[in-house]
């Protein structure tokens, strides 16, 4: 299992509570409530339908317990588990109500962070062996970064900033525009302060050398060859972080990460990873007892 911190409570409970806002809307859940008696109670489980990782049952918990304090949630497998198709993840007994208002919530939450760390262990393994780490970026749900990246690190994969105030990250528009690599580097240089990180982004050797003339802390490799990317961490010598980005794929990055690249950088781990197929149904016969009144 993984080794991650789990999120707070002050930082989910906001995002959970405007989940099921938009669920519920002004009238609440018209299907349930006038569908299931009110003092129904029924045992439900949470159920892998794919092989991956577990991630967000945290998530999923308060939007039971938001919904319907009573509801109990027995987790069988924690954030970072492996899952087999058709293992049951966690059990949930309480009012029927309530465990099928939260359910949609619950399940929108687990799928998606499941998802992600499920590609981000893929890669992870893909690079095993190299010392490279593989890590996510700021293309994030609007909303959701925390969470999402959170997620990756349950996968066994690294954050790279949070946001823009994190470090100075000079990108191609940002050099476009100030005019060449030399002045934005300057510029950055003289504004950031002692504490604060300075990497810049290149896509030739010629930019690399300049870059390292001038000191940075890291430099991103966009969309190199991996000839180049062994050129460029020769180039580098030890002397800044090596970071390679640019339509990393699990079948790509073995190769990548045979260059000697400090980190891999994986924008469709946040952006466009699939969901883990989870579902809350009822537990087989002679499984888990149900009950209802």
């Amino acid at each position: 299992m993984k080794s991650f911190s789990p999120l707070p409570s002050t930082l989910i409970e906001p995002i959970v509570r405007g989940a099921l806002l938009e669920d519920l809307g002004r009238w609440g859940d018209l299907t349930s409530d006038a569908v299931i008696p009110h003092d129904r109670t029924a045992t439900l489980v949470l159920k892998s339908r794919q092989t991956g990782m577990v991630a967000g049952l945290d998530l999923a918990a308060f939007a039971f317990m938001l919904v319907e304090p009573a509801i109990d949630m027995q987790i069988w497998r924690a954030d970072g588990s492996d899952v087999a198709g058709g293992e049951t993840i966690a059990v949930l007994c309480g009012p029927a109500r309530g465990l099928l208002t939260a359910e949609r919530t619950a399940l929108n939450f687990l799928c998606r962070l499941s998802g992600i760390a499920t590609a981000t262990a893929a890669m992870v393994e893909a690079v095993r062996g190299h010392k490279a780490r593989i890590v996510c970026t700021r293309k994030t749900t609007p909303g959701l970064r925390a969470l999402e990246k959170y997620a990756v690190r349950v996968g066994g994969g690294a954050n790279h900033r949070f946001g823009l105030d994190d470090a100075v990250l000079i990108k191609d528009n940002h050099i476009a525009i100030a005019g060449d690599i030399r002045t934005a580097i300057e510029r950055a240089r003289a504004a950031a302060g002692h504490m604060v990180k300075i990497e810049v982004e290149v896509e030739t050797l010629e930019q690399l050398d300049t870059a390292l003339t001038l000191g940075v802390d890291a430099v991103l490799l966009d969309n190199m060859s991996v000839e180049d990317l062994a050129r460029a961490v020769a180039m580098v010598g030890g002397r800044a972080i090596t970071e390679a980005s640019g339509r990393v794929t699990p079948k790509m990055a073995p190769a990548i990460a045979a260059t000697g690249v400090d980190l891999i950088s994986v924008g469709w781990l946040t952006h466009s990873a699939p969901i883990l197929d989870i579902g809350l149904d009822m537990p087989a016969r002679g499984n888990i007892s149900t009950h209802l009144n």
